[in-house]
């Protein structure tokens, strides 16, 4: 039985990278923007890493048996 662990300690990591990105960006014209961007891109990458982490634990297509 695969382990949620991984999921969990990447999604703590990219939470935190959130956080940081929020609490440190620049302040300026374009710091929501710049903050909004960053947040977004993270979910984006977790998200995507994600979908690939599963869909390798579990396969839409098995691989075949083998005849050896």
């Amino acid at each position: 039985m695969p382990s949620v662990l991984p999921i969990l300690f990447v999604l703590v990591i990219a939470v935190g990278l959130m956080a940081c990105a929020a609490l440190f960006t620049p302040k300026g014209p374009q710091q929501v923007l710049i903050r909004t961007s960053l947040m977004l891109a993270l979910a984006a990458c977790y998200l995507m890493w994600m979908v690939t982490y599963l869909a390798q634990l579990h396969p839409l297509i098995g691989t075949p048996p083998s005849t050896a």
